[in-house]
Formats: structure tokens, C-alpha cells, sequence
């Protein structure tokens, strides 16, 4: 099942996508796609409602928000492709690098994204973005980790490099700036992707391929880091954990870097997961 989140910025409403690619209003079926949702039946009153028919469409052209109301937190694993941690000089992890990011970066995934002031060097991620749909809490199994995990969908992890590495060392705010999570379009639940190391993630600026890659490349997968992180912090129903980038981030290019701008639009995608566009602005 594909849920999405369509409507104004702060009165989006919660949607599904058909089989035949059209987008059905479940609004007077649940009240939002959020943590509450995935963790009771929410997924299955919206399942059943589908099978009955008559749900209204979605007109045309109407805007597609975030598929998740406002996360509870989101979790972001760092240098977690090996081609990425080369590409950047770094060496390759030996445990999960963790940071946090705010929720409140989570914005539509064609909305407009805003290099912050003073940003001489914004940069672009793709990441496949994992939901939480039930408590993880010191997970026993990595089966165990992988049931607690709702769906997936594609998370554009914005990063300022300058604001991330050369302003006290301190990663969260080079990665909290407005904007910085284009989350979507779709969430789509676990059942529907069986192997989520097998999904192939792409970004273009202004047309040009920056990254092409694939989770099975990460250093740590899915299953490995659910278990991981529950070792440290409880996951809720909701969370968003960025699972890492490919290469091909402005930071491992050579000089000049080719960091965004305003003006430029970054066009994002994973398999079976839809696709994103954003136009770049200034804050």
C-alpha cells in the first residue's frame, strides 16, 4: 500500500494510491497518517476501505506533502556506503555513526528547498528512509528489528557541509536547517518491499546524474541498524531513521564543488518508491 499526505502545508490529509495510479481521500476513514496510525489499525481500516470502493479522488494537481505527519524524531546513520565513506576521505565505520535530525526539516517531496543564509556549501543525499511502526525497544533479533518497521520512502537528507564539519564539529546543525527533509511522496508499508537491500536510489542536479546507487552497498542494513539503535534510544511508532547515502555528494567532488544554489533542481528516486523534485531557493 502506497499512503500519501495531499492538501495545503499544515492541512495536508491523509490519501492512498491505487493500482491504478489514482490518488483515493481516506480522510473520513482515519484522521492522519502518523506514529497512531501505524501502531493500531489504522493500516487495516484504510486496506478495507479500499476493498469497499467509493472512496473520493484526489483532484488533479493537488499538492503532495510529507506521507507522515510530523515525526517523532528522526534518527540518521552517517558514512554508512562504503563508496561514500571513500569518497569523502573517511574510513569505513566499524558501529553505526548516529546523529539526529529535527522533524520540523521535514517538508513535501516537491516543495521548495532553501539554502540557509550564509550557506556557501549545501549539499544534496538521497537516503531510503525507514518508518517506525511499532516499539523497538533493546530488539532481540534482527527479524525481530525488521517487524517493527511500518515502510519505507525516500528521505533527501539536505546537508551544509561548512555549518556540519567546520562549525564545532557538532553534525545535527548542518543537517536541522528549514526544509532539509523532502520526505516521500508515498509511504509505502513493508509488506510491499520485501528486500529492502535490494532497491536502486538516483539524484540528478539541473538534469546531470550525481548519485547512483544501491543498498546493498550499505555498510549496515536495515534489520542491523533497528537493532542497533534500540541498544541506545527507544523507537516509537512514527520515528524516521535516513539509512546513509551513495556517492556522489557535492562534498566528494572535486574542486570546484558544485554545492547547490538557488535556482537549481534536484530530482530524486528509489525503486518502487516514487520520485521527488525540488527547486532550490534562498532562505
Amino acid at each position: 500500500m502506497r499512503l500519501l499526505r495531499v492538501g495545503p502545508v499544515g492541512r495536508e490529509r491523509p490519501a492512498v494510491l491505487d493500482e491504478t495510479g489514482a490518488i483515493l481521500d481516506v480522510s473520513g476513514v482515519v484522521a492522519d497518517i502518523d506514529g497512531a496510525l501505524l501502531a493500531g489499525d489504522g493500516l487495516d481500516a484504510i486496506r478495507a476501505a479500499v476493498a469497499r470502493g467509493g472512496l473520493p479522488e484526489v483532484p488533479a494537481g493537488t499538492r503532495v506533502g510529507p506521507p507522515l505527519a510530523r515525526p517523532g524524531k528522526i534518527v540518521c546513520i552517517g558514512l554508512n556506503y562504503s563508496d561514500h565513506a571513500a569518497e569523502t576521505g573517511a574510513p569505513e565505520p566499524a558501529e553505526p555513526v548516529v546523529f539526529l535530525k529535527a522533524p520540523n526539516t521535514v517538508v513535501g517531496p516537491d516543495d521548495r528547498v532553501l539554502v540557509p543564509r550564509g550557506s556557501v556549501k549545501t549539499d544534496w543525499e538521497v537516503e531510503l528512509a525507514v518508518v517506525i511502526g511499532r516499539t523497538a525497544r533493546y530488539v532481540e533479533t534482527q527479524a525481530d528489528a525488521l517487524a517493527c518497521v511500518a515502510g519505507y520512502a525516500i528521505s533527501h537528507d539536505v546537508s551544509e557541509r561548512e555549518f556540519q564539519l567546520e562549525r564545532g564539529g557538532q553534525w545535527d546543525k548542518g543537517k536541522s536547517c528549514e526544509t532539509f527533509n523532502p520526505l516521500g511522496p508515498w509511504l509505502v508499508t513493508a509488506d510491499e518491499v520485501p528486500d529492502p537491500q535490494a532497491l536502486g536510489l538516483r539524484l540528478w542536479v539541473n538534469g546531470v546524474q550525481r548519485q547512483d546507487g544501491t543498498t546493498k552497498n550499505m555498510i549496515f542494513g536495515v534489520a542491523g541498524i533497528v537493532h542497533y539503535l534500540s541498544r541506545f534510544m527507544v523507537l516509537e511508532p512514527g520515528d524516521v531513521i535516513n539509512t546513509g547515502t551513495p556517492a556522489g555528494v557535492a562534498l566528494g567532488h572535486p574542486d570546484p564543488k558544485p554545492y547547490l544554489r538557488a535556482g537549481d533542481v534536484v530530482e530524486v528516486e528509489i525503486d518502487g518508491l516514487g520520485r521527488q523534485r525540488q527547486e532550490v531557493g534562498q532562505a
